[in-house]
């Protein structure tokens, strides 16, 4: 383990390289997208294990503080660029032999950096890429029809080009939102102008999925459920901003095209068949798997979560109405990314919980009635829209819950004396 100096109470005392360790890892936890309760409770029980049980964490969206005791100064450490999903399973594995006593703290300090230093396991434009079979799974899976399908191929890949540019641009990134919203519905509502197809809306929607701010929604509302009202509200309004970008340009493409409000009504042209379902969500489930980099050894998991969650979320859609199907898929979701967290340890409840959210409860219902009302469509549309908004959240607040519970395994270990 690392070695204890006494405490750092002026400019002039040596800092406790525990508290190098415990920022480092709080850092990097934040960076992976970990809720700030989590990180805090991870910290405090790494303070434990390495001998400071009096250790003192707040965590931000933006950084955290640490101070080993009470009497110690606390020092802080900003959080930086994001991780992907890989490096976020292999700092979790860290975090994990240190609780355990299998790695001791100048060890874990050199993983860290390893892993933050580690390449993609593909170049950036493979992962981009990725976008493409998101947006053709999801409008099969939406709206199954040829020209419709098309569309949101030519769509996903101007998605495509506009991450890129933000990419090796920097300053265009606060613009990205908006101008795929914009130019992805121009190509769609332009096509169904002229007549060459129908339902334009749940196309749109299943180019832009892969966009939507689905980890800042998830784990803002998972922070506002623990008690972290700071940090939760602050990734709402985050992510309550980037949908409004997103409408506002499909707003303004129908204002440019000049299609009526009825051509943006949540209409689903044809049902999928149950070989299409399949094969829609494969396709987004692979390219979900690309664009973020799993963890080659999480795969099986996240696909066994998402196929349990698509099946539930599908029969009670088709039973109860999108409202009760967002709630239903959500909690399901949860419950099974849960169940494969404890049966696979290592693996992130949020590395296997939100490819779901993304593919099948990524507001897609609530974003196509949102649509409806931002291009007046009465109050029966907003009606809707706050229904299926209400239990696309509600579903995700249990699932926050459900994700604390500890592993049967667990609980047992803590009761033996």
């Amino acid at each position: 383990m690392l070695s204890t100096p006494p405490p750092d109470r002026g400019t002039g005392s040596p800092a406790d390289p525990r508290r190098r360790l415990l920022l480092e890892l709080g850092a990097g936890l934040l960076s992976g997208g970990l809720p700030v309760h989590d990180v805090e409770e991870e910290l405090r029980r790494l303070g434990r294990a390495l001998g400071a049980p009096d250790v003192r964490v707040a965590a931000l969206t933006t950084g955290l503080f640490v101070a080993l005791s009470a009497d110690e100064a606390a020092a802080f450490e900003p959080v930086g660029a994001a991780l992907r999903f890989e490096q976020t399973a292999d700092l979790l594995d860290v975090v994990h032999r240190l609780r355990t006593g299998a790695l001791d703290g100048h060890r874990a300090l050199r993983d860290l950096d390893a892993i933050r230093r580690a390449p993609a396991r593909w170049p950036s434009w493979v992962a981009d890429l990725g976008m493409l079979p998101v947006g053709v799974g999801l409008c099969l899976y939406l709206q199954p029809v040829a020209v419709n399908v098309l569309a949101s191929a030519v769509g996903s890949l101007i998605v495509v080009g506009l991450t890129m540019t933000a990419r090796r641009v920097p300053p265009l990134r606060p613009l990205l939102p908006v101008t795929a919203g914009f130019l992805v519905s121009v190509l769609v509502l332009g096509a169904a102008r002229v007549g060459l197809l129908d339902g334009p809306l749940r196309t749109i929607v299943a180019t832009l999925a892969i966009l939507l701010p689905g980890g800042l929604l998830v784990t803002g509302l998972s922070e506002i459920a623990a008690g972290a009202a700071s940090a939760g509200t602050a990734r709402l309004m985050s992510g309550a901003v980037q949908l409004a970008l997103f409408l506002t340009g499909v707003v303004a493409a129908a204002t440019a095209t000049g299609v009526p409000a009825s051509a943006l009504a949540n209409t689903q042209v044809a049902t999928p068949g149950r070989w299409l379902v399949c094969l829609g969500l494969a396709l987004a489930v692979a390219g979900v798997v690309v664009n973020v980099n799993a963890p080659l050894p999480a795969i099986p998991w996240i696909v066994a979560v998402i196929a349990v969650t698509a099946a539930v979320q599908v029969a009670v859609t088709s039973t109860n109405g999108a409202a009760i199907g967002g709630l239903a898929g959500a909690v399901t979701a949860a419950a099974a990314a849960t169940v494969a967290h404890w049966l696979r340890r290592g693996s992130s409840w949020q590395v296997l919980y939100l490819p779901a959210f993304w593919i099948v409860v990524p507001g897609s219902f609530g974003l196509l009635n949102t649509a409806q009302i931002e291009v007046g469509d009465g109050a029966q549309a907003v009606l809707t829209a706050v229904s299926a908004l209400f239990g696309v959240s509600v579903g995700t607040l249990i699932g926050s819950v459900i994700s604390r519970v500890p592993s049967p395994t667990a609980a047992l270990s803590r009761r033996r004396p």
